[in-house]
Formats: C-alpha cells, structure tokens, sequence
C-alpha cells in the first residue's frame, strides 16, 4: 500500500486541534436559554444511557474527518507491471582535443577530424545504449551528458574542438569524470573509451588511481592510442605555423605502458591506432562488446482505495447528524 499525496497528512494537525477543542471546551448556557428552577433532589440519580453517549457525536466527527484525510493522500496499490528487456550499455566516449591532436598523421584530416568521423559513425549505429561525451585536454568538460538520443550526441561531438579548453593532457581527470557518469548505474553496465594521443602531464587524480576506481566500480576503459610512430607535421591552428613543421608528437613506450595498464587495470583493452582503418576496426571491435541484459520494470495501473475512507467518512457524519437530531438531541 502507498499513498499518492503524502503530504495530505499534515491536515491531520487540523484535525487534532478540532477534536481537543471539543473536548476542552467547558459547558456554558449559550446566550438565549430558558431558566429553569433547582432540583438538587435528583442530584443522586443515575445518568440515563443517552447522557452516557453524549460525546459520541464529537468522537464520530473527529474518525470521520480523519478519514477524510485518508482520502485525500490517495491510497493505492500497484496494479499492471510492465517488464520491458533492455539490452544495451552505457558509453562515455572521453575524447583528446589538446594542441597534439591537430598531427597530420591521417590521410582523410588531422587527427582529431578523424576520430571525430569514426566516433559519429559509431554514435549512429548504436540502438538502445546510452551515451555520453566528454572532451578534455589541460582540463576536463562533459561534452553530452548520457542520454539515447543519438542526435544530440552527434551535434555536440561536432562542436568539440581544439582551443575549447587550456592546453595539456589531463587524462586522469577525464577519466575521473567519466566514470562520475557511470558510478551509480548497474555493475558491468559502463564502459568508457578513452581517445588520445599523449600522455598525461597534468590535472588529478592519477589516471592509475582513476583505472583502479572504474574497476571497484564495474566500469570497462578501453584506450586507445593514436598516433603514428615517429614525429609527425601539425597542422596550423592559430598561429598560422606551417603544416610541414615537425613535432615530437607520437605516443612514447612509457605513454603506451600507462595506456595499457588503465586499460588492463579495468578489465579493459588498450589498442595503437596509425590510420583511419585501423580506427574503425577498433570501434568495431569494442562495439562486439556483450551487451548487459537488463528489465525495466514499470507499473502501468494503480488500483485505487481512496474510495473505501472517503465512503467511510460519509457514513459516520450521516450518523453524527442523525443521532444530534434524534437520540442525542441536546437543548438548545
């Protein structure tokens, strides 16, 4: 049993306050009475039995008005349940778009346009599953909160860009803000994949310490790390720099050990990514992951009793009025 307006109760205060007044008031001639003369000889007379009931009226208010109360928080039940199957998984995508992104490692664009490509074609396919964005470089930004509409995922994986945030790769915050997405769904339901190209240099927590609470969360990381292998031309952005300068710009073995233990820490996997093919046979593969079968309960109808205190109610003040009118008629 539940009630649908709880807060209908807190008349019952109303409710008490009228009772106690009716049982405190003292008895007093009312202002027009007829006098009537002394007899102190039937002082020692037992009450009749309708004087013994005199207070039943009062009492058959207050239960009533009570009931009335009952009435108005709505008491119900469950009726019709609906259990409706849901096979699908929540993925926070946590994209890099710091400065080293802009490499022209990729033939179709840099590398940030790239995945930017891959991850939209990966976005479209999913049916079911809840998805969210989060951008970060020197800093950390939810891009798209989780949700199952495709569409708005797409529109704002579309605005992320470089320049949005300070520079640097702060990947331990993005992981920690991932996974505060994820942290109260169900065990095993979450994965987050970690997109970038660097190693981390700023921000907290640790990206270990953030591996190893995705794994006391039952959250999934898969990294991936992309860059070709050696120093690759940044494409100009701002500045105006040429496009052929080189950089120091690919992944170092230390970067890619770090990748991999988050990535293993989580029960995750860590991939290296050179070209746009390689990207999407990556996503694909994450894509294969099992989905979590799961119910979604909920209850179409509710079988209503508000009708049961309500008829109650009206009885007992139909009986009040009838025995202030009858039996326990007082004069005046």
């Amino acid at each position: 049993m539940q009630f649908a307006d709880p807060w209908a109760f807190a008349l019952l205060v109303l409710v008490i306050a009228d009772a106690t007044r009716g049982w405190a008031r003292p008895g007093r001639a009312p202002p027009s009475h007829l006098g009537f003369t002394g007899v102190p000889f039937l002082s020692d007379a037992p009450p009749t039995g309708r004087v013994r009931w005199l207070r039943l009226p009062a009492i058959l208010r207050t239960v009533a008005l009570a009931l009335l109360v009952v009435a108005l928080a709505r008491p119900r039940a469950d009726g019709t349940h609906r259990d409706t199957p849901v096979h699908g998984r929540n993925i926070v995508m946590t994209l890099d778009i710091s400065s080293s992104m802009k490499a022209l490692d990729f033939r179709t664009g840099n590398r940030l346009e790239v995945a930017k490509r891959v991850l939209a074609d990966f976005v479209g396919r999913r049916r079911g599953d809840f998805l969210g964005l989060v951008v970060f470089a020197g800093r950390a930004f939810t891009q798209a909160p989780l949700t199952t509409d495709a569409d708005v995922v797409l529109d704002l994986l579309g605005r992320a860009d470089i320049g949005m945030l300070p520079d640097g790769t702060a990947i331990g915050t993005a992981l920690a803000m991932s996974e505060s997405h994820l942290e109260d769904l169900p065990r095993e339901s979450g994965v987050i994949v970690l997109l970038t190209d660097g190693g981390n240099n700023t921000g907290y927590p640790d990206p270990l310490a953030a591996a190893e609470a995705a794994r006391a969360l039952g959250i999934r990381i898969y990294t991936i790390g992309v860059s070709s292998h050696g120093a690759t031309p940044i494409a100009p952005y701002e500045t105006g720099r040429p496009a052929t300068m080189e950089a120091p710009s690919a992944l170092t073995s230390r970067e890619e050990r770090i990748l991999g233990r988050i990535a293993s820490i989580s029960d995750g996997r860590y991939f290296r990514v050179s070209d746009d093919s390689t990207l999407v046979h990556v996503l694909a593969q994450i894509d294969a992951l099992e989905r979590t079968d799961r119910h979604l309960s909920e209850v179409v109808s509710y079988h209503e009793y508000f009708v049961i205190p309500l008829a109650g109610a009206v009885l007992l003040i139909a009986c009040e009025l009838l025995l202030r009118a009858t039996w326990l008629r007082t004069i005046p």
